[in-house]
């Protein structure tokens, strides 16, 4: 993966979170954010009629003078057509429908819905220059998945293949689709799906008591292992055992859990939640553009769940207390002193950007 293409994705992400809180229509989303991804990113010159095209015209049936935001040419033909919404709008197929009518009737194989932070990739997998309606491609520029990173690049103006990108679409569809309902079944498992693990574990007649006790394990067992995978890359890509072991850190009340004391014990008890996960990746999202990705690391003890720079507990970057009703992050002064601070949900990390980004930068 090219480091540099990651750095233009991470520079547009900082704007994005830096001035959406500003963007009130889809005009502005548009020259504030899918014009620079269009420009930067992709590689295709947005002052070049040449190869792109604003408010693109094409005659539907008797649909006529209707406009798609924008169409990407190469060699003079139209190979990609984007239809844009306002940032923080939600991405449906309702919002599609110009994209469904162009797709038919221009050369196009790609389109993209966007509101300029989420962007769905569709092609025609299911029917012939019939617009599919599920993306075989998605990315969130706030929470980017890195293995996708090479897909995006080769629909940049230097690397576009359409033959390599039709290709790899198919697989990148189900794939996709089936991470999601993993994810899903993770979090909260569905009856058939702890019925096939209970039933190749336990003996006895699946009661709904039986049920009730196995929904639990198997999200505990998920858990687990994907905690387990993670450590195991840990350890070598640190060439041995990982020690836990923390600083002490002054708490900001007396009723809140101690964390003083050193782990030395055994941890092989501590649950690494879903949510502590997606934590951690919101926050590496965040620092990355301050920080080397590959630096910033994560450690989970029976009190709060960590995340540091270098796997270094001398580098804290900020911990999170999800071990209770009430969720807190816990960011760190200069001394690395610890302030909690009460979230409702996950996004409410993003709240705490600037915080992350200093404290981040403190170990450059």
């Amino acid at each position: 993966m090219s480091v540099e293409f990651m750095e233009k994705l991470n520079l547009l992400a900082s704007k994005i979170k830096q001035q959406s809180g500003a963007i009130e229509t889809e005009e502005a989303t548009k020259n504030a954010f899918v014009m620079p991804f269009i420009n930067n990113v992709l590689g295709y010159d947005v002052f070049d009629p040449t190869e792109v095209i604003p408010e693109f015209v094409c005659d539907v049936g008797t649909k006529k003078g209707e406009k798609i935001d924008y169409a990407i040419l190469k060699n003079g033909d139209v190979q990609m057509l984007i239809e844009c919404k306002k940032i923080g709008e939600p991405l449906n197929i309702n919002h599609a429908s110009q994209l469904f009518r162009y797709f038919h009737v221009t050369n196009a194989r790609i389109s993209i819905l966007t509101n300029g932070q989420e962007y769905k990739f569709y092609t025609d997998l299911d029917a012939p220059n019939k617009m599919d309606e599920k993306p075989f491609l998605e990315i969130n520029l706030l929470d980017m998945d890195e293995t996708i990173v090479p897909e995006i690049k080769k629909l940049t103006k230097t690397a576009f293949d359409l033959e390599s990108i039709l290709n790899a679409a198919g697989e990148l569809k189900y794939v996709s689709l089936i991470k999601k309902h993993l994810h899903a079944q993770m979090s909260n498992p569905e009856e058939d799906f702890v019925k096939f693990f209970a039933s190749r574990v336990y003996d006895g007649m699946l009661t709904q008591k039986v049920r009730e006790s196995f929904t639990l394990l198997t999200k505990k067992a998920a858990t687990q292992y994907i905690n387990s995978q993670i450590n195991e890359r840990l350890k070598s890509a640190m060439g041995g055992n990982i020690i836990h072991t923390q600083d002490s850190v002054i708490p900001d009340s007396e009723d809140e859990i101690d964390t003083t004391v050193s782990i030395t014990k055994d941890e092989s008890d501590v649950i690494t939640t879903m949510d502590e996960l997606e934590g951690y990746h919101i926050v590496k999202a965040i620092t990355r553009v301050v920080v080397d990705a590959s630096r910033i690391m994560h450690r989970d003890t029976k009190s709060y769940f960590g995340i540091l720079i270098d796997d270094n507990n001398r580098k804290p970057l900020c911990r999170l207390h999800f071990n209770r009703n009430q969720k807190y992050i816990g960011i760190f002064d200069l001394e690395k002193n610890e302030t909690r601070h009460p979230i409702e949900s996950l996004d409410d990390i993003y709240n705490f950007s600037n915080e992350l980004q200093a404290t981040a930068a403190l170990y450059n």
